[in-house]
């Protein structure tokens, strides 16, 4: 099992950064897992924003945010980043990161970390506010 727990969300102003951080505890090696970042608006689907494999760090963007948005992890603290920079009203989401069980050797990894169905583990969500 692996708890996971969003923290960083907030009210900023458009053109603003935030950064998000994911703690991840229970009795699993954290880098064993892929790690996303997705959000979700109210009445809408949950949507892929970015996910970093397990060791070997590569990562991959939703393309509307890809420039603006970096993902990144620090397997020593169990924890995975979402900075989010150049903030947009249309960025105003709650953000769910997620844990992916997933080989990362597999060819189409990058397309499988896309699809919410391919993760095991979900955090709470944390709020994210974009005012113009």
């Amino acid at each position: 099992q692996v708890q996971l727990v969003e923290s960083g969300g907030g009210l900023v102003q458009a053109g603003g950064s935030l950064r998000l951080s994911c703690a991840a505890s229970g009795r699993t090696s954290f880098s064993r897992y892929n790690m996303g970042w997705f959000r979700q608006a109210p009445g809408n689907e949950r949507v892929f924003v970015a996910a970093i494999t397990d060791i070997g760090g590569m990562t991959y963007y939703e393309d509307s945010r890809k420039g603006r948005f970096t993902i990144s992890r620090d397997n020593a603290k169990n924890t995975v980043y979402l900075q989010m920079n150049s903030l947009r009203p249309e960025d105003t989401s709650v953000y769910y990161c997620a844990a992916s069980g997933l080989s990362s050797g597999n060819l189409a990894i990058a397309v499988m970390l896309r699809d919410p169905m391919e993760y095991d583990y979900w955090g709470q969500g944390t709020q994210v506010t974009v005012s113009s």
